[in-house]
């Protein structure tokens, strides 16, 4: 007997319900696309929210509309789940076919012109217009009307107010193009983005993802992160200049994260101790899929890369880890946190070369 599609044959088990928490790095988001196919596919985990940032809230609004246009259309379900696979399979594609008009140059030629021109020249200098293609592939995919209007999950948007250094989450009616872009808003690369008078950039900045509205706007006790930026990374005395920015940004995007992570984790210790009353805060049970080990092998210099074929094969990397997650951790959901063990369930890094 033909073996039966594993999204089909995961769907008979009874679903289970938490929110998703997707960390922003460029191009390195479409690892986070192949975990949520993976995701998707399997068919047993609903998602009641998503907390994304830069290229973690563009799959957070893409996974999130795909879901309501299902919706709306009457699907619901596995057919509902994959016309959220087509949705962010479609926005990748877009992503990858902007990347290879970027291919003209060989990479280090493209990242030495781009970094001799963030030296030089401010984002209002190099690009007046604010022109930014991304922003068209986004428009075109996401009707935002029906993505603020829709039940399928709620979603949460983090950008740095520039003014104030805080980060400002975007939700419901306030989540819009404007705010996607201005949580993907690298100052040193883009102007920064105006929303009601304020000027915003990238999220990363405040929280990369933020888990706080995760906690207090949902009812789900279980947050899935998808990391792409490594906690961890070796590092020498010798390292050249580039080696050393990557690193330090490496450390700026993760520290509001981490900090989030001690204070879920001190919150628990205090409830373990019953010195918390329980129908005040709630119980959080964290879970991660780990991407940085798989992706630290490209360097943090190839987020601005996104020619098809590195985008396909971040994707494949997704895929296999979203799998493997399943695999070892489906069965903690709801009853308890998973990251302690998984420095024991790390998807092994690809080759440093990569074609």
């Amino acid at each position: 007997m033909p073996k039966a599609p594993q999204g089909a044959a995961s769907a008979r088990a009874e679903p289970r319900t938490a929110n998703l928490a997707l960390q922003g790095g460029g191009s390195h988001g479409a690892f986070t696309w192949g975990v949520l196919d993976a995701l998707l596919e399997d068919g047993r985990i609903r998602f009641e929210g998503a907390s994304g940032t830069s290229a973690g809230a563009m799959n957070a609004v893409v996974l999130a509309h795909g879901l309501a246009r299902a919706h709306a259309d009457g699907l619901r379900g596995q057919p509902a789940n994959e016309a959220a696979r087509a949705a962010l399979a479609r926005f990748w594609d877009g992503v990858g076919l902007l990347g290879s008009f970027a291919a003209g140059l060989p990479l280090p030629a493209a990242q030495a012109m781009a970094s001799w021109v963030a030296q030089w020249f401010s984002p209002a200098q190099a690009n007046p217009l604010g022109i930014n293609p991304l922003r068209r592939l986004l428009e075109r995919e996401v009707d935002f009307g029906l993505l603020t209007h829709g039940q399928a999950m709620k979603v949460f948007v983090t950008a740095t107010n520039v003014r104030t250094g805080r980060g400002e989450i975007f939700s419901g009616p306030r989540l819009s193009a404007d705010a996607v872009m201005a949580s993907a808003c690298l100052p040193t690369v883009f102007q920064a983005v105006r929303i009601e008078g304020e000027h915003y950039w990238d999220g990363g900045y405040s929280g990369n993802p933020a888990i706080y509205p995760l906690i207090y706007a949902t009812r789900s006790a279980d947050v899935i992160l998808v990391q792409i930026n490594p906690v961890e990374a070796p590092f020498t005395p010798g390292a050249s200049a580039q080696e050393i920015m990557e690193r330090v940004n490496e450390i700026t995007f993760n520290a509001p994260l981490l900090a989030e992570f001690r204070a879920i984790e001190f919150v628990t210790r205090l409830l373990d101790e019953g010195r918390l009353d329980p129908q005040r805060y709630k119980r959080v049970l964290l879970h991660r899929v780990d991407g940085g080990a798989a992706l630290a092998g490209f360097g943090g210099a190839s987020k601005t890369r996104a020619d098809p074929a590195f985008v396909r094969r971040l994707f494949e990397l997704g895929r296999t880890a979203g799998q493997h997650w399943l695999a070892a951790h489906f069965h903690d959901l709801g009853v308890i946190s998973s990251v302690e063990k998984m420095s024991q369930d790390s998807v092994p890094p690809p080759p440093r070369n990569v074609p």
